[in-house]
């Protein structure tokens, strides 16, 4: 088993049960979200101006967040780590229940739509950054480093599966009844969890070991953005997910502005018909998500770990900035859908492996509490931030008539500042690994 895995990364044989067990449970939690992301489509757009909806619960999720993520670090500075994470994934487990109860019973009303997709928004940012927590709070930097993209691997496998057993299962058994498998993986997570906590305790190499693992981390609720603001490279990471959360979703609507102008090309030129538009654009979204997919997967499983290993965390930390300042730039220059679809796809595919397994690695120098307290406001809030600061730059260039180079124009400036603060946080990871040296 250690020789296939060798084949994704570097594992030493002591590694392989742990780092399997965790692959497993990244694998069962974006299948859990995968599920039932379908779901939440259909209920919402299911109603007039559901399209419309959809962009204003990014700022109702933000503003929910304020409360939220100081009622996770309440409970995570009260409690060890596998009865937080464990009973936090059984509590989401349990609102899916009372959703399906609901959805039965009062059937698909507004009200049940808009609640379901703020708690989903909610669901799998805390759900994500919390299962990563963890994989930082067990593992060294060295070994996160080689163990992460075998983990990043199963949370991408479980993405694929999810979606593939909604598409065919929706059909047969219904949609709300995807909210029923959801649950009875969220539970299957809790218990690899548990059993991936009592190992690693039963394995400490001494007692501080065991005593910190099984210990809460402290605190109270204000800390998870008192900790980010209080520590400089807390608060680079902070800024920059909201500037690449920014860049990307402004990317999205680039690219769709593209894909529409287009479309209406087409039919001006009568090579597409009106009642055609929608396949026409439906096909190019589901063909170009499945290049995606495809591409991200290899690069997860083949590329990651090794560039990584080779190049160092600071290279793979500057690959997709690089990629996405190239993007915007044909954008604003060349807005021709064959040139920007490739762009886009490239640096969605290095977006969804490489970026994503090395914004986790950042945090295995932090504190404990960093992790599961700093962490959660990070990933949640200050990213659901950058969306809404999209939706706003969205909403005052269409006031001014931008056209989608504009818009590009604008991405070309923030991936500078991106470019600039990625830079600080390598130079700050750098000083803080070699500060946690010496105690190792």
């Amino acid at each position: 088993m250690q020789r296939v895995l060798g084949l994704v990364t570097e594992l030493r044989r002591e590694e392989v049960v742990t780092a399997l067990l965790m692959t497993l449970n990244g694998f069962f939690l974006l299948m859990a979200y995968s599920c039932i992301k379908p779901v939440r489509e259909a209920l919402i757009l299911s109603h007039p101006g559901g399209a419309e909806y959809k962009v204003y619960m990014g700022g109702a999720t933000a503003i929910l967040l304020l409360g939220a993520v100081p009622a996770y670090a309440f409970v995570a500075a009260r409690l060890p780590r596998n009865r937080l994470i464990v009973g936090v994934t059984l509590f989401f487990g349990t609102h899916l229940l009372a959703f399906y109860a609901l959805g039965i019973s009062v059937g698909p009303t507004l009200p049940l739509a808009l609640a379901f997709y703020l708690w989903i928004a909610i669901f799998n940012m805390m759900i994500v950054a919390q299962f990563w927590a963890f994989a930082n709070d067990l593992y060294t930097e060295e070994a996160g480093k080689r163990v992460f993209p075998l983990i990043g691997l199963g949370a991408s496998l479980g993405a694929v599966a999810g979606a593939g057993a909604a598409a065919v299962l929706i059909d047969r058994v219904g949609s709300l009844e995807m909210m029923l498998l959801a649950a009875a993986i969220l539970v299957g997570s809790a218990g690899v969890t548990e059993w991936v906590h009592v190992r690693e305790v039963g394995r400490a190499g001494s007692a501080r070991a065991r005593h910190e693992a099984t210990q809460a981390v402290g605190g109270n609720a204000g800390d998870a953005f008192r900790t980010v603001l209080a520590q400089r490279y807390l608060l680079l990471i902070a800024v920059f997910s909201l500037v690449f959360t920014l860049v990307k979703t402004n990317g999205d609507y680039v690219l769709a502005r593209i894909v529409e102008d287009t479309a209406s090309e087409a039919v001006a030129a009568g090579a597409l018909t009106a009642r055609g538009v929608p396949d026409y654009i439906g096909r190019f979204f589901a063909d170009l998500s499945f290049w995606i997919d495809v591409i991200s997967l290899g690069l997860q499983a083949f590329v990651v770990s090794r560039v990584v290993k080779y190049f160092g965390l600071g290279i793979a930390f500057l690959m997709l900035p690089v990629v996405a300042l190239a993007d915007a730039a044909t954008m604003a220059v060349l807005p021709i859908l064959v040139a920007v679809r490739i762009g886009k796809t490239a640096e969605s595919a290095i977006d969804y492996s490489m970026n994503n397994t090395v914004r986790n690695m950042l945090w295995l120098p932090t504190s404990r509490r960093a992790k599961y307290l700093a962490k959660q406001a990070i990933d949640t809030f200050f990213v659901r931030a950058g969306d809404v600061s999209s939706a706003g730059l969205v909403f005052v260039g269409v006031q001014l008539g931008l056209h989608a180079r504009a818009f590009a124009l604008v991405n070309v400036v923030l991936v500078a500042g991106w470019l600039l603060l990625a830079r600080a946080i390598i130079r700050e990871n750098a000083r803080l690994t070699a500060n946690a040296a010496p105690e190792a």
